[in-house]
């Protein structure tokens, strides 16, 4: 296998590339299901219940819906919108899709998401053509093998790609020149909140002392912005206003961790209830470990009452495990181990400490243990085949009452 943080090396001037795909899980509804096409589609949950937005088309950004709004605000906003609920073993299926498409234009992607990453196509422009005509490419290419749109930013650095990336959504290509006078000149009109960590908090701080354009702040005394937030962050904007990011990228990061959650839409009381909850959790991160080929070896659970008071308990296992009854087994001691004296408000299980190994070392005893957990395993990769040939409700047992 390529190690490819070692292969990677620095260059003096890189080509970088942020791909994103234009709202992804909405996008691949609308593409599956025609009739939706057009329309205000939102993913999460129903209008009707609690829980919150986890995408939207542009249709129903045009509402005032984005991610992470409660579901029955959305609802009020666009009361017409296609509201579904995610799918994402489908989604993951198609970002696999989009990153194989990647990975034959550079072995350096640095993935952010299921949706986003990073390329540096330095090594490739000999071969590929230049860091547009590569991002044509792409975009051709995903569109041609996925049905779907992607926007690309091409650039020096990896702050400038991801703003250029998000300037002409949807399906965006947007270069940043490569001279230092020419970056001042194109970002100085945007928004201060478009710089790499300036939040709420800093923006307010900023737009108060009369910083709203990032042109403002190419021209702003560093001895003020120190004053105003601190050495750490004015030396920071100072580096981005004018295009300087020395961040390197970090090729395929190894996921620390798989987790679900689910919010009931009343707070319950019912152990019986919520452990089925449970299940219907531990079947899905089960599912995403298995189809990464990775095995867990802490499982953890997350309580939040009546309050939001949260609560998490962790247990280490005897070896990585990826299969559903290891992981229901642990997930059940855990959550009995709790008293239910107070009304649940979300719960939510997850496995850390990943790997790509399941040897476990000690001998003997151990062999029958896994013996019974290959067994296991088998198992359950196998109900995972079936579903995704006949679909999530061709098998099953237990509840289905489905996580947001």
């Amino acid at each position: 296998m390529i190690n490819r943080r070692a292969l990677y090396r620095k260059h003096e001037l890189k080509t970088i590339l942020h791909v994103d795909m234009d709202a992804f899980f909405a996008a691949i509804e609308q593409h599956d299901h025609p009739e939706y096409l057009g329309k205000p589609v939102v993913i999460g949950a129903a209008p009707d219940k609690r829980g919150v937005v986890s995408a939207a088309s542009y249709e129903a950004r045009k509402f005032g819906i984005r991610s992470a709004m409660p579901s029955q605000e959305a609802g009020r906003l666009c009361p017409h919108a296609v509201f579904l609920s995610p799918n994402m073993a489908k989604y993951k299926k198609v970002s696999e899709q989009v990153f194989q498409v990647l990975e034959r234009f550079t072995p350096f992607i640095e993935p952010l998401s299921i949706d986003e990453a990073f390329l540096d196509v330095s090594g490739s422009i000999r071969f590929l053509g230049s860091g547009p005509e590569i991002a044509v490419k792409i975009k051709d290419a995903v569109r041609r093998e996925t049905g779907l749109i992607a926007s690309v930013g091409v650039a020096t650095n990896k702050f400038l790609a991801k703003i250029a990336s998000d300037l002409d959504k949807p399906d965006g290509l947007i270069v940043i020149p490569s001279e230092p006078a020419e970056i001042k000149r194109f970002l100085a009109p945007l928004d201060i909140g478009r710089i790499w960590g300036v939040g709420k908090v800093t923006r307010k701080v900023l737009e108060s002392n009369g910083y709203f354009k990032i042109g403002q702040l190419q021209e702003a005394p560093l001895a003020h912005l120190v004053h105003i937030v601190g050495e750490n962050m004015a030396e920071h904007l100072a580096a981005m206003a004018i295009g300087n990011d020395s961040r390197e990228l970090e090729p395929t990061p190894k996921r620390k961790s798989y987790s679900r959650e689910y919010t009931f839409p009343e707070d319950c009381t019912d152990a019986t209830q919520i452990e089925r909850v449970l299940n219907n959790l531990v079947r899905d991160v089960g599912s995403q470990l298995r189809a990464a080929g990775f095995y867990g070896q802490t499982a953890h659970i997350k309580l939040r009452w009546k309050g939001f008071k949260t609560i998490t308990r962790q247990q280490q296992c005897a070896w990585p495990i990826c299969d559903d009854i290891s992981l229901r087994e642990t997930a059940m001691k855990l959550f009995r181990e709790q008293k239910l004296n107070k009304p649940v408000r979300l719960i939510g299980f997850g496995i850390s400490n990943i790997t790509k190994d399941k040897t476990v070392e000690q001998p003997g005893l151990f062999d029958i243990c896994t013996q019974s957990h290959d067994k296991r395993e088998k198992f359950s990769r196998t109900l995972d085949a079936i579903k995704n040939k006949f679909g999530n409700n061709s098998i099953s047992s237990g509840s289905e009452i489905q996580p947001e």
